[in-house]
């Protein structure tokens, strides 16, 4: 399922948004997204390829997720947010951690955005809030983003 997944992200790639994505999202070396690899897919449609992988489970996630390509980062993250919010106590819990262990992979700005408060978030709303103080004070700015 995993190749299927990133064959049909392959298959809606466009190089001219590609290169504009990769100039604002400042991958050039020296900058905040430096590494970073652009299909040049819209959001929307990265929204329909996660409907349909779905079910992907966290392994298979973690491989989406550790690739250098920002879409394939931006869609395990769209997945793993339905998974959350579908999830019972527990299976929230796991994808907290999952997305803890992974705040080296959420590294560009929307990547956060888009996903700290829908699970981070969520998960702390009732709990000790720790971890917050410790992402607050990370050297990586990532982290630091996720903990606000």
């Amino acid at each position: 399922m995993l190749n299927h997944i990133k064959r049909d992200l392959l298959k809606l790639k466009n190089p001219e948004k590609a290169k504009v994505l990769s100039r604002f999202f400042k991958t050039g070396k020296g900058q905040y997204g430096e590494g970073d690899v652009f299909l040049g897919i819209t959001v929307p449609e990265q929204r329909r390829i996660a409907k349909k992988y779905n079910g992907l489970n966290l392994k298979q996630l973690q491989k989406l997720l550790s690739g250098r390509i920002h879409e394939h980062r931006l869609t395990s993250l769209l997945i793993l947010i339905t998974r959350y919010q579908n999830a019972d106590s527990a299976g929230r819990k796991e994808i907290y951690d999952f997305y803890l262990k992974n705040t080296k992979n959420i590294n560009n700005w929307d990547l956060v955005d888009l996903s700290s408060e829908k699970i981070l978030g969520d998960y702390l709303l009732e709990k000790d809030k720790t971890i917050l103080y410790r992402l607050a004070e990370s050297k990586n700015l990532w982290e630091r983003r996720i903990s606000i």
